[in-house]
């Protein structure tokens, strides 16, 4: 990482670009209606380095317990330590807006960010089979959990 990296909210304006770093990012990406309907109900992120847009996010936080949505970093610039940033960067807002604890869903066969959510220290707690789609018919989420407070 040679730019400062910084963070914002999302907002409509940003959605082309998001859309565009998801559908690169992923086999089954959320849709457009997905992020229109998650800017009115989650928190919703965008990440910059310098100018340029690299990374969002999107979580959820309901009384004490949090849920990260959505996370994705631009696959060129992915392996350069900004997935850590991001995800750092959601589960302070998490902490801020109240979240103790915090569960997140990963594809069984993804197993960069599966380790990326150890390395900050997510667990995992649980298997959810057949969950997400795939070119083969279904996969396994893995359920990890994560405390947030000390």
């Amino acid at each position: 990482m040679s730019d400062a990296v910084s963070f914002r909210p999302m907002t409509a304006a940003d959605i082309e670009t998001v859309l565009k770093i998801e559908y690169a990012a992923f086999s089954h990406p959320w849709t457009r209606g997905i992020f229109t309907d998650a800017l009115t109900a989650y928190e919703c992120w965008v990440m910059f380095e310098g100018e340029q847009q690299v990374g969002h996010g999107v979580i959820n936080v309901i009384l004490d317990e949090a849920h990260l949505l959505n996370i994705t970093v631009k696959p060129q610039s992915q392996g350069h330590g900004l997935g850590l940033r991001l995800l750092e960067h959601l589960m302070q807002r998490a902490q801020e807006r109240g979240g103790r604890e915090c569960f997140l869903e990963v594809r069984a066969s993804n197993t960069s960010a599966y380790r990326l959510y150890e390395r900050y220290g997510f667990n995992e707690v649980g298997r959810r089979r057949g969950y997400y789609p795939s070119a083969e018919g279904r996969e396994d989420a893995l359920v990890m959990a994560c405390t947030l407070i000390d």
